[in-house]
């Protein structure tokens, strides 16, 4: 393959510029790499982009995995193994014929190769590597799981007296294959889901398991109750939790290798009626880059004010939110700004789900006396620039943030509360001075994330209840989305693709500080924050609604109040 002509082909489809090419170009004579990957490296294209001009230029069809259905019978024609070594996926059997999606059609040795394997003729359509990969976890575990379901009913049925015994507790035995199968099917198809947590709860006849994929739980499998005590043992035992003891909570960490990343995980047990109840939490790791705030769904409008605040050399900034409402990410991604070579960053964190180059990150260890107050007493001796507190618990860990933002440390921290005016009054209920919180506060981000409509098959509608336009501060009819019920390919059937955060952001500006140090109430700031430019919750979702990403029960779920 030639450089020039895909360049061209890009340029003349309007997808590049001529300079994108030249800067490519030279940046290529450097790298060695080719054209198209060079331009993907530096974003100026898109893989679908990049895949469209190949697919002009070898003059091979281009074809959208995400929306095409992949039959059953033509992938197993290919086994799992081949097809993630080589990138291919079958998808299609057409007159003896067997359609594979590959992302590199002149590779001709592949195709023979398989040609003598299926004993089918292949035609081969062009689509993106990550489509690919995205069709292959997903289809094949899909497979996966049925085959692990029929081992484990196989095994349990012909060993039903044994089960009785497991589940008496008078014997525990691990090495079953099919359950340690069965585990690590769950952990694969939970990531490949996008889902945040597991969730292995016992009942009176099954275990249940849900994963919750975009902040909604979704039930997957259900597998007889006698399996749930080897289930439970063999979870524990990845955790390194005590596998006798089943009586009271337990917590441990896990990792896994899915799709060549480490996936960290974070394994909770609670004993129930039938049971133990597990919850595997998968953590974002250090393997996968820390988000910028651009990417977060923060609007321009918020951004701007967020950078004002993290200008401030001290002071404190609080993100506040319920429990996963994306609030560590943001810290995260703010770290990620801030962090120079000429600045010293040291982060007391429970449990430290990121690690982050340049940036002295501390575990939390309350066992061994490692409490947040602690650590923050030491910190302040290791002569911080910035300090990141996972989480104000306490009043003590909240004074001695606030003692440390007076004495000119940066200090960010989370809260839970439900919105940005009231955290100012629960760092005073904690038994922080009301002059000392004005006087170091620099700001109070709120958040919520809200789920996005698949851009593929959301629907159109009137809406036309008076209610719901004063939501949204309209008072005539407006058309929005709602999402499509049964959703379709590209959205895994659920009418939604994603999440995005929304904010609310109140600066600290002197009339606030003056508000906060005359004890004035939760609503009493928020009617300042909104007359210097905050913009609620509900005013950035309504936003989002109007312009078709979201819908109208997102809003509602995310921020109506009485």
């Amino acid at each position: 393959m030639k450089n020039i002509p895909i360049g061209q082909i890009l340029l003349e489809s309007g997808y590049i510029t001529k300079q994108h090419l030249e800067d490519a170009l030279v940046k290529q004579k450097e790298t060695g790499k080719k054209l198209g990957d060079m331009l993907l490296d530096l974003g100026y294209v898109s893989e679908t982009q990049l895949a469209q001009a190949l697919s002009q230029r070898l003059k091979v069809p281009f074809i959208d995995l995400t929306t095409t259905k992949i039959e059953t019978e033509a992938v197993k024609k290919i086994p799992e193994a081949v097809a993630k070594k080589n990138c291919v996926i079958a998808y299609k059997i057409n007159n003896g014929r067997l359609y594979v999606a590959t992302n590199d059609p002149v590779n001709f040795y592949i195709f023979e190769e398989l040609k003598i394997q299926t004993g089918m003729e292949i035609n081969a359509q062009l689509a993106t590597r990550s489509s690919i990969t995205e069709a292959i976890g997903r289809v094949y575990s899909a497979a996966t799981v049925s085959n692990v379901m029929g081992d484990i009913d196989k095994e349990y049925d012909a060993n039903a007296a044994l089960m009785q015994e497991q589940a008496d507790g008078s014997e525990e035995r691990i090495d079953n294959a099919p359950v340690v199968k069965l585990v690590n099917t769950i952990i694969e198809s939970a990531y490949r889901d996008r889902a945040s947590d597991i969730h292995i709860e016992p009942f009176k006849d099954r275990t249940r398991i849900r994963y919750r994929i975009d902040g909604e739980c979704v039930e997957k499998m259900a597998v007889k109750p006698a399996v749930h005590n080897s289930l439970i043992t063999r979870i524990k035992i990845l955790g390194g939790m005590n596998i006798a003891e089943k009586r009271i909570p337990l917590d441990g960490r896990s990792s896994a290798v899915i799709d060549g990343v480490t996936q960290d995980l974070r394994i909770s047990t609670i004993p129930t009626v039938y049971g133990e109840k597990c919850v595997i939490r998968l953590l974002a790791t250090g393997d996968e880059k820390a988000r910028k705030i651009t990417d977060l769904g923060m609007t321009d409008y918020n951004y701007e004010m967020f950078k004002q605040m993290i200008r401030c050399p001290n002071g404190v900034m609080l993100v506040t939110g319920p429990t996963g409402s994306g609030k560590s990410t943001t810290l995260y991604a703010t770290l990620g700004e801030l962090s120079k070579p000429n600045v010293n960053i040291v982060t007391a964190e429970d449990p430290v789900e990121k690690k982050i180059d340049g940036v002295n990150q501390c575990q939390m260890n309350e066992k061994a006396g490692m409490t947040f107050a602690a650590a923050l007493r030491s910190i302040l001796r290791q002569d911080p620039d910035i300090v990141m507190v996972g989480e104000i618990r306490d009043g003590e860990t909240a004074d001695i943030a606030i003692r440390a933002a007076i004495t000119g440390h940066l200090v960010l921290s989370t809260l839970h509360t439900n919105d940005a005016a009231s955290t100012i009054l629960r760092l005073v209920d904690m038994g922080v001075a009301p002059y000392m919180v004005a006087t170091s506060l620099i700001g109070v981000i709120a958040q919520r994330l809200v789920k996005l409509l698949c851009p593929e098959c959301r629907e159109k509608i009137l809406l036309t209840d008076p209610a719901d336009l004063r939501l949204v501060g309209k008072d005539q009819p407006v058309e929005v989305y709602q999402h499509h019920i049964g959703g379709c390919r590209a959205c895994h059937n659920t009418g939604f693709r994603g999440r995005t955060a929304i904010h609310e952001i109140i600066v600290s500006t002197n009339d606030i500080k003056e508000l906060i140090a005359n004890n004035a109430t939760a609503e009493q700031i928020g009617i300042q924050a909104r007359k210097n430019g905050t913009r609620l919750l509900r005013d950035n979702v309504a936003d989002m609604v109007l312009e078709g990403r979201t819908t109208m029960d997102e809003l509602v779920k995310a921020t109506y109040s009485v």
